[in-house]
């Protein structure tokens, strides 16, 4: 009996200690182009709700996700390429406008894809050589944590 509390509070102690990238249910997503015109105004659709705590503006969210350039079905961008998430504190303009108001509302645990119009990205200017000028974006966004 003792053995086995042991074992217990050491796997309890691991699953703890493990980051969130090492969650079994959190897998890299395959980001497709839907089909028709490109929306003028941010859309969002869940992928899968989450059922721990609500993001909300001023707190710290810690996220997955990849980026794909509507235009050409590329990626441009994706946290899972570095090996670990991506924290900014949501409604601080940290981040473009589009990630700001699709993130608000998820809850951890949660899958959100967001297409985010030109005028909520990064407008005519793109950004570098990886974002061209009036770019709609798509990204899957896994909501990792908030704080």
């Amino acid at each position: 009996m003792r053995k086995r509390s042991f074992v217990f509070g050491l796997v309890s102690l691991l699953a703890l200690a493990l980051p969130a990238a090492a969650d079994p249910a959190l897998t890299r997503p395959t980001v497709a182009v839907p089909r028709g015109p490109r929306p003028a105004a941010l859309r969002t659709r869940d992928l899968r709700v989450g059922t721990g705590a609500v993001a909300a503006a001023n707190m710290e969210v810690e996220v997955q996700y990849v980026g794909v350039a509507w235009s050409t079905g590329r990626e441009f961008d994706a946290s899972w390429n570095r090996g670990r998430t991506f924290r900014f504190t949501l409604g601080r303009r940290m981040v473009i406008q589009g990630w700001d108001q699709g993130v608000a509302g998820m809850r951890v645990g949660g899958r959100r894809e967001l297409i985010i119009p030109p005028a909520l990205g990064y407008g005519a200017r793109g950004a570098g050589g990886a974002i061209g000028p009036n770019e709609t974006l798509i990204f899957v966004v896994d909501l990792v944590s908030v704080r």
